[in-house]
C-alpha cells in the first residue's frame, strides 16, 4: 500500500484555487461576494454628492430618483449575479437551471398573493393606527393609481435584485443545515448589515441618519427574515411571492405610509412603524408554527453547502 505525498490541491485539480473555494464553501462565497461586489459597485454613489460629497458629481435623477442609477448596479452585482456564479461553478448548467426554476414558480394559490400582497399594507396599517392615536387619512387617487405601477417596478428591481440570492440560494441551503429557525437567524443580520453603505447615501437619510434606526433597520431585516422564511417554505419556494413580500413593505412605506399618517411621516417614525409591525407578525408565525416555519425537508438531492 502507497501513500499518495502529493499535496491535497494536486490529488484533487477541481478543489484548488478560488473555484475550489467556492465549491469547498458555497455559502461562504456567495456571503463573500454578495457584500464585496455591492459595496465596491456602491463606493461611487456614496462618495458623490448622493452621498458624502467627497467627489463632486452626483448621479441623475430616473423616474424622480438617483436611486435607480446610484444603488441598482451595485444591487444587481451583488446577491443574484453572485448566486449565479456560485451556482454555476458548483453544479453547472443544470444547477443554473434548477436555481431559474425555482425563481418564475408562479402557480401558487391565489391566497396567498393576497396574503403578500395585502398582508403587508394590513400589518403596517394596524401598527400606524396603534402609534398614531386612529390620526388616518384615506389615500388619494394619485397615490392608489401609482400603488401598482410602482409595486411592479419594485418587484423587476429591488426584489430581482435581491431574493434569487438571499432566499433562492442561500436560504435553500442554510435549512437544510441549520434548520428553518437557525437559518433565519443567520441570515437575518447578514441581509440587513448588506445594506450598511447605502445609510452614507441619499438611500439611508444622510446626513440625518442615526444609529438608532440603523440599528432599527438590521433589527427589522431579523424578524422580517421570520416571515418571508415561512411565505418561502409555505409556498413551496416560490421566489415570485417572495419577491413581492419583500416589494410590499417597500412600496408602501415609499408611496401611500406618508399620506396615509402624516403624523408618521418622518423616517424615524417610520422606521418604529415597521420594526413593531414586522416584530409583531415574527411572533404570530413563530407561535402558529412552533417554529417550524413552514419547513419541509424536500425529497431532492441536498444542494451544496
Amino acid at each position: 500500500m502507497t501513500v499518495d505525498s502529493r499535496p491535497e490541491a494536486e490529488q484533487h485539480p477541481g478543489q484548488a484555487g478560488l473555484g475550489g473555494f467556492i465549491r469547498r464553501r458555497p455559502l461562504v462565497s456567495f456571503f463573500i461576494l454578495a457584500n464585496l461586489l455591492s459595496w465596491v459597485a456602491w463606493v461611487p454613489y456614496v462618495l458623490s454628492t448622493n452621498g458624502l460629497g467627497i467627489l463632486n458629481f452626483g448621479f441623475p435623477e430616473f423616474l424622480g430618483t438617483s436611486q435607480l442609477l446610484g444603488v441598482l448596479p451595485g444591487a444587481y452585482l451583488g446577491p443574484i449575479f453572485s448566486a449565479y456564479l456560485v451556482t454555476r461553478v458548483t453544479e453547472g448548467k443544470e444547477g443554473v437551471r434548477r436555481w431559474i426554476g425555482r425563481m418564475t414558480k408562479w402557480r401558487v394559490s391565489w391566497v396567498w398573493y393576497l396574503v403578500t400582497a395585502l398582508g403587508v399594507p394590513a400589518a403596517i396599517i394596524v401598527t400606524g393606527l396603534a402609534l398614531s392615536d386612529e390620526n388616518i387619512h384615506l389615500p388619494s387617487v394619485a397615490v392608489l393609481v401609482a400603488y401598482v405601477p410602482g409595486l411592479l417596478l419594485q418587484m423587476v428591481t429591488t426584489g430581482l435584485a435581491e431574493e434569487p440570492g438571499w432566499r433562492d440560494f442561500a436560504l435553500a441551503r442554510m435549512q437544510r443545515k441549520f434548520g428553518p429557525l437557525g437559518a433565519t437567524v443567520i441570515l437575518g443580520p447578514l441581509w440587513g448589515m448588506w445594506h450598511l453603505p447605502l445609510f452614507l447615501s441619499e438611500w439611508g437619510g444622510w446626513p440625518d441618519v442615526t444609529w438608532l434606526r440603523v440599528a432599527e433597520f438590521v433589527a427589522f431585516a431579523c424578524v422580517f427574515s421570520v416571515v418571508v422564511t415561512w411565505v418561502f417554505n409555505r409556498t413551496g419556494q416560490s421566489l415570485p411571492l417572495i419577491m413581492l413580500l419583500h416589494v410590499s413593505v417597500n412600496n408602501f412605506m415609499s408611496i401611500a405610509f406618508s399620506e396615509v399618517f402624516p403624523t408618521l411621516a418622518t423616517p424615524e417614525q417610520a422606521s418604529r412603524v415597521t420594526l413593531l409591525a414586522g416584530t409583531a407578525a415574527a411572533i404570530l408565525v413563530l407561535a402558529a408554527t412552533r417554529g417550524r416555519l413552514g419547513y419541509r425537508p424536500p425529497a431532492e438531492p441536498a444542494l451544496p453547502s
